[in-house]
């Protein structure tokens, strides 16, 4: 299942105007600011003048928050983008406690304090967004993420991505039966969609808490598509030839 287009133009203009190069420009912009986040609860907060907001709109991090304030924007970003912009992209800086910016391992604790399988998620959301895709939480979908080609008003989202870990037991784990396989493919498929599994298998550690563990993860993606009999058969050619011939 190929990209799904919104209008005639807009494979055009994701062409023109690739995401790598927004992400670029954002990159530049915060690091020139000097932005900082605050922690707050399950997200981070961060300030954005005019031109940051267009920009991390466009790059789609997180979601604007509506306030009374003229000269600034708000911005709600998830534990995952605010960790990739502040780990990965080394862009911004997180404002802890007692207004102090906080080191990536205090900051990797906290999240993981908030969330229990944070470090799968990230290293999920990182692998994909490293690969230009653009991260979208997929709960309304009943799977963890979905991912654009390219900004969501130029084009549908593709994939519906599953987060697996070794760590996830059979009280929790999801696709452990076929039931579950069927139930999530169908659903995939009603809003047209492929289902991608990511599988997040820790690499040592021991158990350990830290950023340099998360880089020594590995990454195994899967599409799981449903096997439909009636397009596999050997057959189905002649079939579809005399079809037409009796038509004719």
């Amino acid at each position: 299942m190929g990209p799904r287009w919104k209008g005639k133009a807009a494979e055009a203009m994701a062409l023109a105007d690739p995401m790598s190069k927004i992400v670029s420009r954002l990159q530049s912009s915060l690091i020139e600011s000097n932005s900082h986040g605050i922690l707050s609860g399950y997200s981070v907060l961060l300030a954005a003048h005019p031109e940051q907001t267009e920009i991390l709109n466009q790059a789609c991090f997180g979601r604007p928050i509506i306030t009374c304030e003229r000269d600034k924007q708000w911005f709600q970003l998830s534990l995952e983008e605010a960790f990739y912009l502040c780990y990965v992209m080394k862009c911004i800086k997180i404002i802890g406690e007692n207004n102090r910016p906080i080191n990536d391992t205090e900051l990797l604790q906290y999240m993981t304090s908030k969330k229990d399988c944070f470090t799968v998620l990230f290293k999920a959301y990182s692998h994909l967004r490293m690969k230009n895709w653009v991260v979208r939480a997929g709960s309304q979908y009943g799977v963890d993420f979905v991912v654009y080609r390219h900004h969501p008003a130029l084009v549908h989202s593709e994939y519906a991505v599953l987060v697996l870990s070794e760590e996830d037991d059979d009280a929790n784990g999801r696709l452990r039966v076929w039931s579950d396989f069927n139930c999530t493919l169908r659903l995939c498929g009603s809003v047209a969609k492929t289902l991608l599994v990511l599988f997040i298998s820790k690499n040592g550690g021991n158990g350990d808490v830290s950023p340099s563990c998360l880089e020594n993860d590995n990454v195994e993606e899967r599409i799981i598509t449903r096997w439909i009999p009636e397009q596999s058969r050997e057959n189905q050619g002649m079939e579809l030839k005399k079809s037409f011939k009796s038509q004719a």
